[in-house]
């Protein structure tokens, strides 16, 4: 428990860096970009976003929480699985710029709910 904040800054920043990097990257999609085809773009956020899965994963068994036993994060897990699909909609799968950009929208609102879950405790999110 001694590194519990540690971790739980290292997850939050790691979440700051991966919807930044997203944000990025749907734009350069929306737009066509041959940015979106370096190579260290395509690497960068999977390691990012492996580090926030796996700094999340170790808060819940620090904390001895799982999501069956709270509703926000059992919420907050669902949303992460929605962001994820309509994210690769956002960056790779959308037929036309416009149903990337949309699905680029849908994918930041998502994780908006996600960041309100996890501050409010509640699958409210913000509204709580």
């Amino acid at each position: 428990m001694e590194h519990y904040f540690l971790i739980k800054h290292l997850h939050i920043t790691a979440a700051a860096l991966s919807i930044t990097l997203f944000v990025v990257r749907a734009w350069w999609s929306v737009k066509e970009s041959p940015w979106l085809n370096v190579r260290w773009v395509k690497i960068l956020p999977h390691l990012i976003d492996t580090a926030l899965l796996g700094l999340g994963v170790t808060l819940v068994v620090l904390l001895s929480i799982w999501p069956w036993q709270l509703p926000w994060l059992g919420a907050k897990l669902l949303a992460l699985l929605a962001y994820i699909g309509i994210g690769t909609i956002a960056i790779k799968r959308g037929a036309t710029p416009t149903v990337r950009g949309v699905a680029a929208v849908i994918a930041v609102t998502i994780f908006i709910y996600m960041v309100g879950a996890a501050m409010r405790h509640s699958p409210l999110s913000w509204l709580a």
